[in-house]
Formats: structure tokens, C-alpha cells, sequence
């Protein structure tokens, strides 16, 4: 299998507020991240290209790679199109839809501390550009604690309220703080999304679950020798990989957690296993 590396990025700003900060890169560190994709000849395809490579389309490149950024900050619009737009890059950008509001207006609700965040207006303009959008939840909850309409809601009212707001159908998902149970990628399938992407910290492949794609997080502290072993398809096990145990031990965990009124915190991202338990 050849390793696909799935960048996922969140906020690129030099002053990010201190709850993203942990994962958020610098616009100067950005810059040369994205020029160290360029030099080393990866060949940066839309998302959508790798879900069709997956389900059996279209091959991909010899070393293909995606952009992806989650829950839809507003430096994505200032900082980030024009720098993708300048070197030719597609990429998606899943918003949370609660988050968003209208221009000069308040969002609808969601989990997030305050934050910049883009305005329906700038999503639509981003859409019209060619940024693929793509749903991130209403509210980000984390969905395999959450149950019954609620779930319904988070996942099949994010895509049509996207769909509603950019007029057009919208197929890509991804899961807040990169949790899924099998039956939260049974509703995914079931509302009409295409796919949905994960994190573990893995590369992904033609051969990765189309509804739980792996992909690499970026941190404010990411080792630049990390990032460039990842450019070069090493420092990281290529998915599909089964689920752990320990990654249904710390699920169950966090419901009870949820059920107690007391949820674990954590990223925006976290990914799909505790602290520690890295691979």
C-alpha cells in the first residue's frame, strides 16, 4: 500500500486564542510546510480523488497527498486560500455549522470557546473558488457519546444546512475530535455522505476505510524532521488498521464520562486513542 499522507491543519494565525493554540501552526511555519510539499514532488490531489481511488475509481499518483483543515477559523479565508491559490492547491475545509454565522451576524450554537470564526458569506465565496466544504457536525460534540436525535442531527442537519446554504449537494464528512463508533459510520453512510475522515496519526492509502480515513494532525510543536518524513511517506503506519482495544476501552470511558455530566475535554482533534498510547 502506498502511503497517502492527509495533512489535517486547524487555525494558522500568530495569535490564535489559547484554547486552539496547541493546534495551531504559524502563517511563516505554514508557508514552509506547504513549500516542502511542493519541493518534494508530491502530487497534491483533491480529497475526492482519493475517495474515488478507494472505492475502486481512478488510480492515484505515484505520491499523492490532501489538504484538509477543520471547524472553519476565519484565518482560513485570509491566510490560507490565497497561499493555496498561489501554488494551484485544492483542499477541503470542513466547517462546524453551528460556528458559522452571517456576516455581522451570530452563529447558531456550538461547542467552541470564542473564536474568529468564517462567516456563511466567506464559506459561500471559498465554495465558489473551489474549495471543496465539507460538514463537521452543528456543534462539534463528540458523536459516539452522543445518541438518538441529537446524533441524527449533528450529522444529517450539518449536511443540509451546508447543503441549503451553498446550494449544492456536499459528500465529505469529518468527525469531531476524530471520534466514530460503527454506529456513528453507519448514520455517516446513511445520511448520504460519501466519506469521512478520521485522524490516528496514520497515513492514509487507496486501501483505508472510505468512512474512516486517516490522517496526520498538524500541532503548533510538530517536529519539522516529522513533517518532512512525512513528505517522504515514513513516520507513520499506513491505514486500513484495525481498531484497538484500548481505543473501545477509552470510547467507553468517555461515554461514561458524558453520561456522568463530566466529559473529557480535549483538542479539537484528539485522536482516536488516550494520551500515550501513541503508534
Amino acid at each position: 500500500m502506498k502511503a497517502v499522507p492527509v495533512f489535517l491543519y486547524h487555525s494558522v494565525s500568530d495569535d490564535p486564542p489559547s484554547w486552539i493554540a496547541p493546534w495551531t501552526v504559524s502563517p511563516s511555519v505554514f508557508r514552509r510546510q506547504i513549500a516542502q510539499i511542493v519541493d518534494s514532488g508530491l502530487t497534491v490531489v483533491p480529497l475526492r480523488r482519493l475517495v474515488s481511488a478507494i472505492l475502486g475509481g481512478t488510480s492515484l499518483p505515484p505520491r499523492a497527498a490532501v489538504l484538509t483543515f477543520d471547524d472553519g477559523f476565519a484565518d482560513f479565508y485570509w491566510t490560507v486560500a490565497p497561499l493555496l491559490s498561489d501554488h494551484g492547491l485544492p483542499a477541503t475545509l470542513y466547517v462546524t455549522v453551528g460556528a458559522m454565522h452571517p456576516p455581522g451576524g451570530r452563529p447558531s450554537g456550538s461547542l467552541f470557546p470564542p473564536a474568529q470564526m468564517l462567516n456563511w458569506r466567506q464559506v459561500s465565496n471559498l465554495d465558489t473558488l473551489g474549495i471543496e466544504i465539507g460538514g463537521h457536525s452543528q456543534t462539534h460534540a463528540q458523536l459516539d457519546t452522543v445518541y438518538g436525535r441529537r446524533c441524527h442531527d449533528e450529522i444529517a442537519g450539518c449536511k443540509r444546512r451546508l447543503e441549503d446554504a451553498l446550494g449544492h449537494e456536499v459528500t465529505a464528512f469529518a468527525y469531531p475530535h476524530g471520534y466514530s463508533s460503527p454506529s456513528v459510520r453507519r448514520k455517516v453512510r446513511q445520511a448520504g455522505w460519501v466519506s469521512a475522515t478520521a485522524v490516528q496519526d496514520r497515513f492514509s492509502s487507496a486501501a483505508d476505510n472510505p468512512v474512516r480515513i486517516s490522517r496526520l494532525m498538524l500541532h503548533n510543536d510538530t517536529p519539522p524532521d516529522l513533517f518532512e518524513a512525512w513528505t517522504r511517506g515514513r513516520g507513520a503506519r499506513v491505514a486500513p488498521l484495525p481498531e484497538r482495544p484500548h481505543d473501545k476501552g477509552y470510547r467507553a470511558y468517555r461515554r461514561l464520562r458524558a453520561a456522568l455530566g463530566s466529559p473529557v475535554g480535549g483538542p479539537p482533534e484528539a485522536p482516536e486513542y488516550p494520551p500515550g498510547a501513541r503508534s
